[in-house]
């Protein structure tokens, strides 16, 4: 997996296209292979929030290890896969490592990563102070952690757990 500077962009009003166009292709590829959802999560599914200009795709999937054979469907499809976070997540990125248009994740359906992701990109939909917020964040963090993604990532981590906390509250 490529270590490639991290470069923080306005928000750019193609991401939902970018997302709908691939969401279109992954299910004409996976037809009935996957459970649940194929959901854009990530900064770029939050309208007028700054991000890595990659598109981030989470798909529900039954278990991990009933899905393994759909690596190499997806890599035959144009996706790399690499085994980050192998024990929650199939993980992919496309075209390649050193040029990210686009992250796949493959999540067990419902399980506590899918509901995080999806209670976090919703927090940050329903409440623009909080997604400035993180944006600021981002700036910063980009900044410090340029060549190290993930020193940047990590250190995201304390805000996106607070957020998610204070969701499971309400």
């Amino acid at each position: 997996m490529s270590d490639d500077s991290i470069f923080i962009e306005k928000y750019n009003n193609n991401w939902p296209k970018m997302f709908s166009d691939e969401k279109a292709s992954l299910a004409l590829v996976l037809k009935n292979d996957f459970k649940g959802t194929i959901e854009h999560v990530g900064s770029t599914a939050v309208k007028g929030l700054a991000a890595k200009p990659i598109i981030d795709i989470m798909i529900g999937v039954e278990s991990l290890e009933s899905s393994k054979y759909l690596i190499d469907k997806l890599t035959q499809s144009g996706y790399c896969y690499y085994p980050y976070k192998s024990d929650v997540m199939h993980w992919f990125c496309k075209p390649s490592p050193e040029i990210r248009t686009h992250h796949l994740h493959l999540i067990p359906y419902l399980s506590p990563l899918w509901h995080e992701r999806i209670k976090f990109r919703d927090a940050l939909r329903a409440n623009s102070e909080l997604a400035n917020q993180y944006q600021t964040l981002k700036y910063r963090l980009a900044a410090r952690f340029i060549d190290d993604r993930e020193g940047y990532t990590k250190n995201k981590w304390p805000f996106i757990k607070n957020v998610i906390k204070k969701s499971l509250i309400k």
